[in-house]
């Protein structure tokens, strides 16, 4: 299945043979330390910048009804965000497990490998980035 938006991610988790808990690492959009004229321009019109994380989360499916809420849930950190990553894994008991898992995928992103994950924007509409 193809995953359009927030809607067919959840019901792909759905749908799985073991429950799934979904992570979410949400990331602000800046200019790079440091930008030359091009980067700050296309910046300007919205493209490039570096994505910075700022708050992440993981909720089991139960936990989640729409993208909507999902966004109304995140404005309540005082966060400001661009996008949204998420993946998923196979739910687990051990809140370490899952912790661990949420920091992987924020080094991830720090360091620009985002090809495992898929971004959603505030509508909750897949966003191809790279």
């Amino acid at each position: 299945m193809t995953i359009a938006t927030f809607s067919d991610l959840l019901q792909e988790a759905r749908q799985q043979a073991k429950p799934q808990r979904l992570l979410f690492v949400f990331v602000h959009a800046e200019l790079p330390d440091f930008p030359d004229a091009e980067q700050r321009r296309r910046f300007e019109q919205g493209e490039g910048g570096v994505l910075v994380p700022v708050v992440c989360v993981d909720k089991s499916i139960d936990e989640l009804s729409s993208m909507a809420a999902l966004v109304e849930e995140s404005r309540r950190t005082g966060f400001e965000w661009d996008l949204v990553f998420a993946a998923a894994m196979d739910d687990s008991a051990d809140d370490a497990d899952v912790e661990r898992q949420l920091q992987r995928m924020t080094e991830s992103l720090q360091m620009g490998n985002i090809t495992s994950f898929i971004a959603f924007d505030h509508q909750g509409d897949a966003v191809n980035v790279g």
